[in-house]
C-alpha cells in the first residue's frame, strides 16, 4: 500500500467521478427517472463519507498484517460500491432506451 493520503485522494476521486456520471445523465437524458438517479447519487455520497471515514480508522493499529488486510479490504469495498452504482445507473439510462 503507498499512503493513506494517496488511498483518499482515490476514494475522492473514483467516487466523484461515479457522482459525475449521475449529473451527466440528469443533465443529457431528460427521459431517465430523476428520482432514482438522485437516489443513486446519495447512495454514492453516503459511501464517500463512510470510506474516508473507515481510512482513517483503521483495526489493530499495532500489527502492521491486520492494517493491510484492513486497507485491502477497503480498497475492494470502494471498487464494489462504485461498480454497483454504476451499473444501477446504466440500468436506469436502459429503462429508457
Amino acid at each position: 500500500m503507498a499512503s493513506v493520503r494517496s488511498l483518499k485522494k482515490d476514494i475522492d476521486l473514483l467516487m466523484s467521478l461515479a457522482l459525475s456520471d449521475c449529473f451527466y445523465v440528469l443533465e443529457y437524458n431528460s427521459k431517465v427517472n430523476e428520482e432514482e438517479v438522485l437516489n443513486i447519487a446519495k447512495d454514492i455520497i453516503q459511501k464517500h463519507r463512510e470510506l474516508r471515514i473507515r481510512v482513517n480508522h483503521p483495526d489493530g493499529k499495532d500489527n502492521p498484517k491486520l492494517v493491510k488486510e484492513y486497507y485491502n479490504k477497503l480498497v475492494t469495498d470502494m471498487l464494489n460500491s462504485a461498480d454497483a452504482s454504476l451499473e444501477k445507473l446504466s440500468e436506469e439510462v436502459k429503462k429508457v432506451v
